[in-house]
């Protein structure tokens, strides 16, 4: 559980609620006062989605899915989709604020500009969220600003010519053996169709979370130059990749996966009672409440959305 904690939400497996981060789990063992029996008489399952593309992902038994030119593809596409039907997307301009008008409606403050919302779908980080609310909503805030994130790097490497001792999707690092390590993907054996024109071994290892502190330990910061040389140490002694790698790219992904820690459905009850009782017009989404893969992300916007248009979240 350490290590899977650990490749999920990049989290001490000591910290995080079992009910919020694998509900299923939690369901299976409520239910039949064990998991593994639970699993098996299908508790804790909740009701699929239906599209063409899961129908055809559950026939074929996927384990995971990526897109041709990368994940950034996503939304691009939902971008083209937008404004293609006259959406104004806006990017490079941060919300500095939320203020509520006569009325019920928003007051969306920009660093040079402002806009009114009848209603606001909020998929930035809880904590984020926290610090834009108004005075009006300081209960809602502080619950979302206790909602915190880890930081991850993520070090893309290329070997020319290399092989790897065994064959997988990729593996975690228990925390006693390597705290700074979360785990390495095998990008070439998932997603061979990736490897570009001059094909060499992809792999991607993930560094930090909740142990971030211990790579930022003798040194002083996290420099790209420290990222790459930890990663190509965890690569050369767990996957015997001794040379330099032909391509390298590092990036530090500040705050980015919230942690579920203990009591975290008590502060998503709370934030609903809340947003309930003041009948505010505002809808959570996004990686800090329910999910923090990208299909949990996807899956969180549909609902959203249905909760504002007042449909079913699956038609």
């Amino acid at each position: 559980m350490d290590s899977l904690c650990r490749g999920v939400f990049a989290g001490d497996s000591r910290e995080l609620s079992i009910r919020s981060c694998f509900p299923s789990l939690f369901q299976a063992e409520q239910s039949h006062g064990s998991v593994l029996l639970g699993l098996l008489l299908g508790a804790g399952r909740s009701p699929q989605p239906d599209s063409a593309i899961l129908r055809q992902a559950r026939a074929e038994r996927w384990s995971q899915w990526s897109l041709r030119g990368g994940l950034e593809m996503l939304p691009q596409a939902l971008h083209s989709h937008l404004t293609r039907r006259g959406v104004s997307v806006l990017r490079g301009q941060p919300v500095c604020g939320l203020s509520l008008q006569a009325g019920g409606r928003w007051k969306v403050s920009l660093v040079d500009s402002s806009l009114e919302a009848d209603h606001v779908i909020s998929a930035v980080p809880a904590s984020v969220l926290g610090t834009l609310l108004p005075a009006e909503a300081s209960p809602l805030a502080e619950v979302l600003r206790t909602i915190r994130a880890v930081s991850v790097a993520v070090v893309n490497l290329q070997y020319r010519g290399a092989r790897l001792p065994v064959q997988g999707f990729g593996h975690l690092v228990p925390s006693s053996e390597d705290p700074g390590v979360l785990g390495i993907v095998y990008d070439s054996v998932a997603f061979p169709e990736q490897d570009g024109s001059a094909p060499g071994l992809r792999v991607t290892v993930m560094l930090g979370g909740a142990w971030l502190q211990t790579l930022e330990a003798g040194s002083s910061g996290l420099s790209r130059e420290l990222l790459q040389r930890q990663a190509q140490e965890a690569a050369a002694t767990q996957l015997g990749l001794k040379g330099p790698p032909s391509h390298c790219l590092v990036h530090l992904h500040r705050n980015c996966i919230p942690q579920y820690t203990l009591g975290h459905w008590e502060k998503l009850e709370s934030a609903t009672r809340f947003l309930a009782a003041h009948r505010l017009p505002l809808t959570l989404a996004g990686a800090s409440y329910r999910g923090v893969a990208v299909s949990d992300c996807i899956e969180s916007g549909r609902q959203a959305a249905a909760q504002v248009l007042g449909s079913a979240p699956h038609s």
